[in-house]
Parts: C-alpha cells; structure tokens; sequence
C-alpha cells in the first residue's frame, strides 16, 4: 500500500523474567535507588496526578545545574535519553551532508537517521575497536559520538575531544555520555570553549533508574532552546510528576551513587582479571559493562549456555566484527562470582 514507512527498528537486549535469574544483558545497575527515591515514591500524593506535568521541569532542572555547575535554561529533560536523542537528530541534523558516527556503537543512532531521512555515514572503528578521529576529517552535517563508547566500553579523553570539537566547530558534535559515570572524566568542562557540543546523559545506568526513563541534555542556552521546541511540537508534557520528582531525588543524593558507582567500578576491574585469568580477552571498559572473547570458544555457544543457567548476557551477531564477543553487565559482587564459576565449568 503507498505511503507505509518501512523501517528497521532497534532491538534492545531480551526482559526476562526468571525467578533467580543473573540479568546482566542491558547494562542496568544491580542496586536499587537512593533510599532518597524510595521516600519521594512512598510519599507521593496522587493528588498531583490530575493536573498535567510540569512543562519546565524546573525543580529537576535546577538539581540538575547545581550537580554539573550549569544553568539551567543549559538543560532540556526527556523521557529517557533516547527522546532527547531522537530530539537532538530532529533538532540539528538538517544538511544536505551526511552525519558521521561509528560503525559499532549505539544502534539507535542509525535507526534515528533513517526514522527521520538523515543522510549518514558510519566511520568504521579501527583495528582495537577504537574511534580513530583522524577518520572524521570529511564534509559532514554533524557527528554523534558515545563516549564511552558502547558496546565496546572505549574512552576518548577530554584532551581530544577538545581538538575534535575544534576541527568540527561548524557543525553540532553530540557526545552522548550514558557510561560516564564509570569513566575518567565527563566532557561537561569543555561546554564553555565550544558552543556546538552537546552532551546527552541518563539517569538510567549509574542512578539506578532505567525503569523510571529520565534523561536529559546539556549545551549552550541558544541550542538548548532549539531542543525544547522540537520536544513542545511533539509532547511538551513528556516528563511525568512522579518521574520529576524521583529523579530529583536521585539527582540530590550524590553521596549514595557515587559509592555504588564505585562498588561496580571494583567488581568490573575484578571481573575482568578473573576473565584474564581464563584467557579472555576483554577490551578495557570505562562503563558498567565488558566486551569479552576467548579464542578457542564459540562466542554464540557459551551464551545459549549461560542462559540456560539462568544468566542472561548480550550477545550480537551483526556485524561480523562483534560476533565473537559477548558484552557482560556488571552486576554484584556475588553475581559476578556466580558467572565467573558458571563459565569455568562450561570450559572445563
């Protein structure tokens, strides 16, 4: 029939739900909330719920600017950083000239530009997986970069992020930063020397809230502006009471996140020499996740295997390059022990 949209949809990673199941496939953060979230949540008045949300989120927002040390009229809230996303592509991809991001890297991306007709290009990692910008100095209408990078766990300093932007000051760069948290540094320094950088966070990875689908983005008041346009012509209610007032909290008690973050930051180091220690080889990851392969076992194999166990890992058949990888989540400590024990008996 004419005039039916065809598309490839992105396919998250399977929702289980297994009594004692090992969920480790999605990224998600295996600790609960802030007991600060769970306080706002037991208190709500439903009241509130007969009125519309807020359209200016400015009680989050505010929390916001005071963690990141930004204005806030620098912040646009979504549900869930792939709506900012999606907002961001609408909102500053519109050359002629194709956009740029890598060929492995966040699915969504792709599946945006062709939701929304936007010329692009994939610039293919090199050889170690890593984003070699040197491969970016063409024409372009703008670049996407996770940061790290996902689903290989790579970090790209603040040092040449800067020269990048520069390169690049004609377009606008989004560096999407969902892993941040269990990296080096965040590029948010760098907002006050380059007005065309855009950064994009989450709040469901290190806070605990991937439930609660809240993200947010952070630029220069004059782009910032743009994005709450596109988001008014679509849902300018898109945020929810509740959701606002939970992730204040979230936002608020960074005493409480920052020592989880810490606790997954151990267990992934952990993890990865004891994956060292069964001849794995795993790329060095700056996330709450681990992009691993063995040279002698079949990658697809010992998946199906883990998931009869009850433990669900990711595992990728597109493209070839990551077919001999299984990406883990990091969980607890106790959980990654009962990994490492599952996949010492499979080889044995």
């Amino acid at each position: 029939m004419k005039g039916i949209r065809k598309i490839a949809p992105y396919i998250p990673g399977i929702q289980p739900s297994t009594a004692g199941m090992i969920k480790i496939n999605t990224n998600e953060n295996p600790y609960p909330p802030s007991p600060s979230v769970a306080d706002v949540l037991k208190n709500f008045d439903s009241e509130q719920l007969k009125r519309y949300s807020s359209l200016d989120n400015l009680a989050l927002k505010k929390a916001l600017a005071r963690k990141h040390d930004v204005h806030p009229e620098q912040l646009m809230i979504g549900n869930g950083s792939d709506e900012v996303l999606a907002f961001s592509f609408l909102a500053f991809f519109n050359s002629e000239d194709p956009i740029l991001f890598p060929d492995i890297t966040y699915g969504f991306y792709k599946v945006w530009a062709d939701l929304f007709r936007i010329p692009f290009k994939e610039i293919p990692l090199n050889s170690t997986f890593d984003i070699d910008f040197s491969d970016y100095e063409e024409l372009n209408g703008g670049i996407v970069i996770a940061n790290p990078n996902a689903p290989t766990g790579l970090f790209k300093s603040a040092e040449n992020i800067h020269s990048f932007l520069q390169k690049h000051a004609d377009v606008i760069v989004i560096v999407d930063e969902a892993y941040v948290e269990f990296a080096e540094e965040s590029m948010l320094p760098l907002l006050e020397q380059h007005p065309n950088l855009i950064i994009v966070r989450t709040l469901s990875k290190s806070q605990s809230l991937a439930g609660l689908r809240v993200g947010y983005a952070i630029g220069a008041p004059e782009y910032i502006a743009v994005l709450e346009s596109i988001k008014s012509s679509f849902n300018p209610y898109s945020v929810d009471t509740l959701a606002e007032q939970l992730a204040t909290a979230a936002v608020e008690d960074e005493a409480y996140y920052q020592k989880i973050t810490d606790e997954i930051c151990i267990t992934r180091d952990w993890f990865s020499e004891k994956l060292a220690d069964l001849d794995f080889r795993s790329l060095p990851s700056q996330t709450n996740f681990i992009l691993s392969t063995h040279n002698e076992l079949n990658m697809e194999e010992l998946y199906q295997y883990l998931a009869s166990e009850n433990i669900f890992v990711r595992y990728f058949s597109k493209p070839e390059r990551l077919n001999k990888f299984l990406r883990i989540s990091i969980g607890t400590r106790e959980e990654m022990e009962a990994v490492i024990e599952k996949i010492t008996q499979y080889m044995k």
